[in-house]
């Protein structure tokens, strides 16, 4: 029964506060804290990412605005752009790095059993990164091009649900190859990327662990067929070859033969050449699988125009991490949202409607009404015709 809960208060029934007690203590984050907690913290940044404020200045003052409500939503410390901006700048950003990986891990079963556009029954991982641009003068330690600064976000998105799964936020210059150490890699699961992420070495340790890649070749690849496999040519397929390397560092580097297979979009006149350790797949979901790599750049896009990454609220690299880990976590919550209360709306249409109603008091769901149909309705019979045919 409704008992005139807040919808802020309601949707942080979704988050579990032991898990993120427990993220604080590992990195002593209250230690010598006495009134703005990080949970505080953690409320105010989220509130600022749903809402979009703008500055420190904004999301003090509509806190501040909001008076008893405020408390009811669970911000129980005094706001304050000063002191916002000082647990920006000192409180271990790895926390909400961890709590984020808490909330993809209850996010990822409620849509495990989501459709992919390819037939797969394994798990699909997209890998990629995207560059956030940052102002050099306020930004020093993030030193890019002579006179501009930037971060990368590299993010490994699972296609079910499209929920980011692994993200690393390194300096501009860092080479997306070189995540690949980083990357997390599950036995029969097939990882998908661009052709920027071609280091034979690197992708020799997909084998080592039983996983699968699908990559885009380069057109200087040096290789040696050793049969093909008819295709269907009406499905846009060229070719699906078994090869091996000839280039002497790349020989050594991948010994084993690797599937390779070119296909045609007739839609944008382009040929495509993939390569992939797997040769079980179909020639043509190995090209759809490789097609689903848009929406990562969907994801990217969508959080840098719906989220506040692209504005900072503070200037160092740990406010920074911050500011984006907050950002991935408001991103899954409402991908939570829409699991929990059978949703049938976009994601976009879930944050927007949550902006404008977060500090009212009404049952979440009936934040949401149904969407209207556009079926015909009767003419009332006291209904005056305004022309008569």
């Amino acid at each position: 029964m409704h008992t005139g809960r807040l919808v802020f208060s309601q949707l942080l029934d979704l988050i579990p506060r032991h898990e993120f007690n427990r993220c604080v203590l590992r990195y002593r984050g209250n230690h010598r804290i006495r009134t703005f907690s990080c949970w505080d913290q953690f409320l105010c940044m989220m509130f600022a990412q749903i809402t979009g404020r703008e500055s420190l200045r904004d999301i003090e003052t509509r806190l501040r605005a909001l008076d008893t409500k405020r408390y009811h939503a669970g911000i129980r410390g005094r706001v304050s752009r000063s002191t916002l901006a000082d647990a920006n700048e000192t409180r271990d950003w790895r926390i909400h790095a961890d709590f984020a990986q808490e909330l993809i891990g209850r996010a990822r079963p409620l849509y495990a059993h989501e459709e992919l556009d390819a037939h797969l029954a394994q798990t699909a991982y997209v890998f990629d990164s995207t560059t956030v641009d940052l102002c050099l003068e306020l930004f020093p330690w993030a030193r890019f091009r002579r006179h501009k600064g930037a971060v990368k976000l590299h993010t490994l998105m699972d296609l079910r649900g499209n929920i980011p799964c692994f993200v690393r936020v390194t300096h501009g210059k860092t080479h997306d190859v070189t995540a690949l150490d980083h990357l997390p890699l599950e036995p029969g699961s097939f990882y998908v990327m661009d052709r920027g992420y071609i280091d034979f070495a690197r992708l020799h340790r997909f084998n080592e662990a039983l996983s699968f890649f699908v990559v885009r070749a380069k057109s200087n690849l040096d290789f040696r067929r050793r049969s093909s496999r008819t295709v269907d040519k009406a499905a846009g397929l060229r070719s699906d070859q078994t090869i091996v390397l000839c280039g002497p560092k790349t020989s050594r580097a991948y010994p084993v033969p690797l599937r390779r297979v070119a296909y045609h979009d007739a839609k944008i006149s382009k040929r495509f050449v993939f390569l992939t350790n797997n040769f079980d797949l179909p020639a043509i979901v190995v090209a759809e699988l490789y097609k689903s790599r848009w929406q990562v750049e969907l994801f990217f896009k969508w959080i840098k125009q719906h989220l506040h990454i692209k504005a900072f609220y503070g200037t160092s690299e740990n406010a920074v991490k911050t500011q984006v880990w907050i950002a991935v976590s408001t991103y899954v919550l409402v991908a939570l949202l829409k699991k929990s209360l059978g949703l049938d709306r976009s994601l976009y249409e879930i944050l927007q409607v949550l902006s404008v109603t977060l500090f009212e008091n009404t049952p979440i769901l009936k934040a949401f009404p149904l969407k209207h149909t556009h079926e015909e309705e009767g003419v009332f019979c006291n209904q005056l015709m305004l022309f008569d045919f």
